[in-house]
């Protein structure tokens, strides 16, 4: 059964711009997704993915970031695939759902990353 949808849209541009303060970086992304983006091209489009994945599975929660924090969700990639890694609150908060899987799915284009993240027991 679905708990929860989430859907997020990150300008590519905003984060960039964001991104010009290491304090903002060090908040918002965890160590893993800085190593995998600084071994692709298009740094700031992986890491705006990223960002959008914690809005989206925030989203489909209906929790707010200030609940789940940062890096407490994590987009990680297996094979090329992505899905999300949860540590600390953002975990505890999707089992008081009864929630076991989360599902995510992300892209770019242009100026725009979105991600959907879909909750579900």
């Amino acid at each position: 059964m679905i708990k929860g949808v989430g859907v997020d849209m990150c300008s590519i541009l905003r984060l960039e711009r964001a991104m010009q303060d290491r304090r903002f970086v060090d908040k918002v992304f965890t160590e893993s997704e800085l190593e995998y983006t600084s071994s692709r091209g298009g740094r700031t489009r992986h890491l705006a993915s990223a960002f959008a994945a914690k809005e989206a599975f925030s989203k489909a929660g209906g929790w707010g970031l200030g609940r789940v924090g940062l890096k407490n969700v994590s987009l990680e990639r297996k094979g090329g695939a992505p899905f999300l890694v949860l540590h600390g609150p953002a975990l505890e908060l999707m089992r008081s759902l009864g929630a076991r899987n989360v599902h995510v799915s992300v892209t770019h284009e242009g100026d725009h990353a979105v991600a959907v993240v879909i909750i579900e027991e």
